[in-house]
């Protein structure tokens, strides 16, 4: 674990070479990105001027904490850069994220950016998408008849619990159908697919919004930037 954390905190570390005084940016969600808002506060109380708008309320409350100023999209309509984590990342970009439960409001942000950095360790990184269960948002009014739909696609979709026992709620007030697809060849075709399902608000899959990899390994850090 302790490799893993190392991990986390150099592409965290790494990806603040991208912040430049004035930005404004979008704080993403999870461990990873926890690690970076605590890096980033340090900046902020050292003179960096920014501005940031979470992706969670999690997120709001660890940048509050490292004393970074925030705004919300009512203010701003586009923004600079986002910095993020994601559950799993392949060779082409596509992204798995939402283990956190965050998964709408990271990629409305994520689609308000110029760039969107993803911070991950390596463990993260896979030859292709689908070991780690596809979150799925749904509305909590149809969340059967969307699980029954969704294992027609071939996924097993298992209702996400909170800690005390309920269904889990994300920020927005919905379930999410944890969804173990296997293998998923074509991540585009799948997301297209969910899209057009009514009573699905969002899903994991992030296809076309990541421009720059940042990979903890080991001692050092790996950067992947589309082209």
């Amino acid at each position: 674990m302790a490799g893993i954390n190392e991990e986390k905190r150099l592409a965290a570390e790494r990806s603040l070479d991208y912040v430049r005084d004035g930005m404004c940016l979008g704080l993403g969600s999870g461990s990873t990105a926890a690690i970076m808002l605590e890096l980033l506060g340090q900046r902020v109380r050292s003179g960096l001027r920014v501005r940031g708008v979470p992706t969670s309320e999690t997120s709001r409350q660890l940048a509050e904490l490292a004393g970074i100023p925030m705004v919300s999209l009512d203010e701003v309509f586009r923004l600079d850069l986002t910095i993020d984590g994601a559950d799993e990342v392949d060779p082409q970009f596509n992204l798995v994220k939402g283990g956190g439960g965050a998964l709408l409001r990271e990629k409305i942000v994520a689609s308000l950016s110029r760039r969107v950095v993803i911070i991950v360790d390596s463990h993260k990184q896979v030859p292709h998408l689908g070991a780690f269960p596809l979150p799925v948002e749904v509305v909590p009014f149809a969340w059967q008849p969307l699980a029954q739909r969704l294992g027609d696609l071939g996924a097993t979709p298992i209702l996400r619990p909170s800690r005390e026992g309920p269904p889990f709620l994300t920020d927005e007030g919905n379930y999410i159908l944890d969804c173990a697809f296997g293998r998923i060849d074509d991540p585009a075709a799948l997301a297209a697919r969910l899209d057009a399902m009514p009573g699905v608000v969002d899903h994991g899959l992030f296809v076309g919004l990541a421009d720059t990899v940042i990979v903890g390994r080991g001692q050092t850090t790996q950067v992947m930037e589309r082209q």
